[in-house]
Order: C-alpha cells, then structure tokens, then sequence
C-alpha cells in the first residue's frame, strides 16, 4: 500500500468514522482536519530519535505507562467527588449537578467509568493523543443540568472568539461541522499549555522515554524469540574436521529461542565446555530497562515502588509514598477538575455558594494504627484537650452517625469540654 493510500484512503471498515490513517500514529477524519496538516509538517507525526512513532495505542502497551495512566484515572475515578456548601462544607445533595457529578453523569456510565475516561483523555493517552484535553457535552433542561457526555477529543478544536469567549468546532461522525459555545462544553486540559486554551500531553511529552523503552522490550524480546543463549564456549585440543563442524553447526541451529535455552549439546572430537559469567552488558541491559521505568514515571509524577520497581521501600515508608503520590501527582489535577467544575457547571451566583471537592481522606491517612492515635488524642484521650467530636470520627471513617453512643470523657454531647464542678 503506498503512502497516498494509507494517507488519503479511506476506511473499508464501513463506518464514516476515519477518513484517513497513518498506521496507529494518526487518524484523520477529513482533509481539513488540523492534525493532518500537523502530521504531514512533522514528516510523520511524533516520530522519536528511537525511531519509531509513539501514539497513545502504543504507549499505553508499555507496562509504565499503563501503570501511571491507571494510577491517576482510577484515583480521580474512585473517590467521591461532592458538591458542598461553602458556608458549612456539608453536601449539597439537594442540586442537580450533585447527583451528575457523584453518582449518574449520564445514563450508560457510572460516574466511576466518566472520570477514569476523562482523566485518561486529559493525560493525552486516548485517541491520537496531541494534547492534554478532555470535552463533554453539557445536557440541560432550561438551567438545570442534567448529563455529561464525553465528546471525543479528537473531534474538537477549541478556539477563541473576538470577545474573548472560547467556542468549540466539533466534527460529525457523518460529516459536517458545528461550533459549541462555552456554555455547551465542559473542558478539562492539563495545567500546562502552549496558548492557555489547550493543554500539553504528557503521553506526547514522555514519547521519546517511551520510545527507547519500547525499543528496549523489543530487543529484549527478540533476543528470546530468535537469539541463541550463549552459556560459555566451545574449546577443540586440535582443528575440528568439516563433518564435525556441520554436524555441531546443526545442533546449535536447533537450539535458538528461549525454548531451547540451556539444553545440553552433543560435543565432537574431545572437545571441552567453558561456561561463560555473566557480562556488564549483560546487567547494564537491566539497568537501562529500570531506568526507561524512572523516566516515563517522572512526569507523571508516580514514585517509583508504586510501579513495583524498589522492593526495599516497602513497609512503614510506603505511606509516605502515598502521601506524595496524592500531593505532587493527584493534587494538581483535583484542582484542575474542580475549577473546570465551577467555570464550566456553576453559574455566577452559584460559584459564590457552591464548591466541587474531592474528598481524598482516605489516601492521605496513614496506617490504622496512626489514626487510632490521632482520633484518640482528638477526642481527649490520656488528658489532651479534645479537637474532635465523634461524629466527625464516624464521617472520616465513612461511618454513618450513631446518637445513641455516649461522648468520649471529658467531653458533653455537642464536643465540648464539660466544666469542673464547683463544691457546695
């Protein structure tokens, strides 16, 4: 197939989906598709100095990159995302866009599955992955906002009107364009980007890393498939004769692949066995393999034993761990949704009473033990001076409130410290 055909033909798969595609690297769903004229002023997309183009379908086969991607999708997916009251935190489950966002974002995905696909589209490692965006259509009734519906991003390039106001022109499935108002589009980008209105891809920042790990699989797994596994050399007291040469030049034929490997070899003419030690090359082809993980993991922001890569920080550090991985890598990306959240879901008056908060407690808590400390020592045990009240235990711990439990000691029903008794 030439590079016309692969370019500029169309699909046979008998959908008007993609009009165009370039191997997995690209696909173009018309000829004034913006990503078109990007590939070809590229020469071929994002192709590395490893050689070989890096799109989010192949990056996403490498085991670090399916680890990072999944860490923060399914983080941002799993915990409970409310819509509070500003003025006392407490849920406003009375609105709309509360059950939207905690429970039903639309009618065939769980809130759950919406977040995990926005978040993976927003980190660029969905569809052709050029930038670091994530759309969904705003469904209302009148002011009342009933669904979410993700839009695929790659149908949608964001741009700014006259006045300021960004606008949205998302291709059809069956041809034909339509241009979607601020209102209509809920947009959630990574907070670092060229021109402020799309965000950058991490999947396409990180494509060389990926690319030389990639690479370094490949050679790996080649090695196994065809290569033959060298375990020392043969040594002959004289000259080995042609037929002897043949006859061993066969077996060792018959032993290439990982199958094979470690098989014995019927030896000619006197010869002796010299068993190799394992080489430098040898161990430095698993330290290059350890660190493509490191390089890939860094701008996602996972440490490393999250991947499974430092055994030895297993144990009472891995909660610290934990703690950096929801500071440095989730934290940025709860803010981002819950300001796209406010810009995007709340009007004016509403931002100014409502706010869209994810509740991360349970990833920043440390061992049962820890906290069975610090609730104790809040709610005054050994004589400290009490900053909890039970209640507020029960909620953290996703208990449901119990009135009949008594108060801690030293404490009244409301959390309060009682008074000392005064003698008669």
């Amino acid at each position: 197939m030439s590079i016309f055909s692969r370019l500029f033909g169309r699909s046979t798969s008998g959908g008007a989906t993609v009009q165009a595609m370039a191997g997995e690297a690209a696909q173009f769903y018309s000829m004034d598709d913006p990503r078109l004229l990007e590939f070809m002023r590229k020469g071929g997309g994002a192709m590395t100095e490893a050689g070989i183009s890096v799109s989010p379908r192949v990056a996403m086969r490498n085991t670090t990159v399916l680890r990072c991607v999944s860490l923060i999708s399914f983080a941002i997916g799993m915990l409970p995302l409310h819509l509070q009251r500003k003025a006392d935190n407490t849920n406003a489950d009375d609105h709309p866009l509360f059950r939207v966002l905690h429970r039903r974002p639309n009618p065939w995905q769980t809130a759950f599955e919406f977040r995990s696909l926005m978040q993976q589209r927003a980190l660029g490692a969905s569809g052709s992955g050029t930038k670091g965006d994530a759309y969904a259509r705003i469904v209302r009734s009148g002011n009342k906002i009933l669904y979410l519906v993700p839009l695929d991003t790659d149908r949608i390039t964001p741009r700014l009107r006259r006045d300021w106001t960004p606008e949205y022109v998302y291709r059809k499935a069956k041809g034909g364009e339509t241009v979607l108002p601020q209102r209509d589009v809920f947009h959630l980008r990574y907070g670092i980007s060229d021109d402020g209105i799309t965000g950058l891809s991490l999947v396409k920042q990180a494509a060389e890393a990926i690319a030389l790990a990639i690479q370094t699989d490949t050679a790996a797994a080649r090695l196994f498939k065809q290569g033959m596994m060298v375990g020392g050399a043969l040594a002959h007291p004289n000259k080995l004769s042609p037929e002897a040469y043949d006859r061993l030049l066969a077996s060792m034929e018959r032993r290439e692949g990982a199958s094979n490997a470690h098989k014995w070899l019927i030896l000619e003419e006197g010869m002796d066995a010299k068993p190799f030690s394992g080489t430098g090359r040898d161990s430095q082809n698993i330290e290059q393999r350890k660190h493509q993980i490191e390089e890939i993991a860094r701008p996602f922001g996972v440490p490393r034993p999250l991947l499974g890569v430092d055994e030895t920080s297993w144990g009472s550090g891995i909660d610290v761990l934990g703690q950096f991985f929801v500071r440095y890598a989730l934290n940025p990306w709860f803010e981002a949704w819950q300001q796209a959240i406010e810009r995007s879901l709340l009007t004016e008056r509403e931002a100014d009473l409502y706010i869209a908060k994810f509740n991360a407690g349970a990833l920043l808590r440390g061992s049962m033990k820890d906290q069975a400390e610090f609730f104790a020592k809040g709610l005054g045990s050994g004589g400290h001076q009490p900053f909890l009240a039970v209640d507020e235990v029960r909620d953290w711990l996703d208990l449901p409130d119990n009135d009949n439990l008594p108060p801690p000691p030293g404490q009244t029903q409301t959390g309060t410290q009682d008074e000392p008794s005064q003698a008669a």
